[in-house]
């Protein structure tokens, strides 16, 4: 019997990643998460308490100091990093907060989840993923390229330095036998979503619908199956057309 492949997603509590687990899990996946929340206990996958890691991405320090323990639950491979975490401040009264109202603290602390972390992550886990000739899947936005009404400067900064790293990520790793992608989520029915969201879909959304948490799951499956096999160092627009 083959060994089972193993995913950890960072972000597994809402939306894209707890669609994503439930995915893999159905796949067969082992399932490692990892998130500054506690275990969601309405998650249906086997040993999902005992696989769920503590991890502040926020506190690049403690991410560091987390990666040892992290390498002995994963055993030796992991086949696949889904970089999913990311947090997007608002104003007082849930407002974009561009550049005037974005402060350097409010800057450090979104670059230190959506970037810097993701980057920390797949350094620290190379060996495990070069033993597993795994995949990493870093999740950008379509805020990283083009101004959103609803996402703030530093988040979309941020998700535009992602898709870079993706790229940096990709040619470094490729040669390893590793591939790196991200996926750009466009509006996706979730818990997150700003009030005016019904004016974009109308508005800018050739399908005139919002993506539903499983299109893109399934999507992050398959990116990480023989099948998408030679595509790597891609960002993959999921958005129903809004990018065009």
């Amino acid at each position: 019997m083959s060994q089972a492949k193993t995913l950890l997603l960072t972000g597994a509590s809402r939306g894209i990643g707890h669609a994503t687990v439930k995915h893999f899990n159905a796949a067969g996946w082992r399932i490692f998460t990892a998130s500054r929340q506690s275990w969601v206990d309405d998650c249906p996958w086997a040993e999902g308490l005992l696989n769920h890691i503590h991890l502040d991405l926020e506190d690049i320090d403690s991410v560091e100091r987390a990666l040892p323990a992290i390498r002995e639950k994963l055993g030796g491979r992991l086949d696949a990093l889904v970089n999913n975490a990311g947090i997007s401040p608002k104003g007082p009264e849930g407002q974009r907060m561009g550049v005037l109202e974005s402060d350097y603290g409010t800057w450090l602390k979104v670059f230190n989840v959506n970037l810097f972390s993701t980057a920390l992550l797949a350094r620290g886990l190379f060996d495990e993923l070069k033993a597993a000739q795994g995949t990493v899947i870093n999740v950008t936005s379509i805020a990283g390229s083009r101004v959103h009404p609803f996402a703030g400067v530093a988040y979309a900064s941020s998700k535009a330095a992602l898709a870079a790293l993706t790229r940096e990520m990709a040619y470094d790793f490729g040669r390893h036998g590793v591939r790196v992608n991200a996926i750009a989520p466009g509006e996706i029915d979730t818990s997150i979503l700003s009030s005016g969201t019904e004016l974009i879909v109308e508005r800018d959304i050739p399908m005139h619908r919002l993506g539903k948490p499983e299109e893109v799951a399934s999507l992050i499956h398959f990116l990480c199956t023989q099948g998408a096999s030679y595509v790597n160092g891609a960002e993959i627009h999921v958005n129903g057309g809004q990018h065009v």
